[in-house]
């Protein structure tokens, strides 16, 4: 078994793709926990930064990962989730994260929107 290299507040970043494309989806945080969770269940789980606390991805949304393996990279210090997307996996309503240029152009593809997914989000 690898150690894995958690730093800045137990954290190991979490870069995600798409499984069958290799688009890659989003970039996140996992802590120990998460990392156990996703392992155990086969879905992903990450630590939220600003909210400090633990999450499953697509929970509030229903906009889940299944996760189908975890690659790491040669220090330790970076994970790979390779997964099947269901729906978007950004809270924008956008399939990736990465979907504007430098410039600002929308590249991506508007699959939800996030005022009706998280009408009734708390903050």
């Amino acid at each position: 078994m690898l150690e894995l290299q958690f730093k800045e507040g137990g954290l190991i970043p979490v870069v995600v793709q798409d499984a069958k494309t290799r688009e890659v989806l989003m970039v996140a945080y996992a802590d120990k926990e998460a990392v156990a969770l996703t392992r155990e269940t086969g879905f992903a789980h990450y630590y939220s930064r600003s909210r400090k606390k633990l999450w499953k991805k697509g929970e509030e949304s229903g906009h889940f990962q299944k996760v189908f393996r975890i690659l790491v990279d040669c220090d330790e210090d970076c994970l790979l989730y390779l997964v099947e997307q269901t729906g978007a996996a950004c809270h924008t309503g956008y399939r990736t994260c990465f979907y504007r240029t430098l410039d600002g152009e929308i590249i991506g593809d508007l699959v939800f929107d996030p005022s009706k997914v998280y009408a009734n989000k708390e903050e």
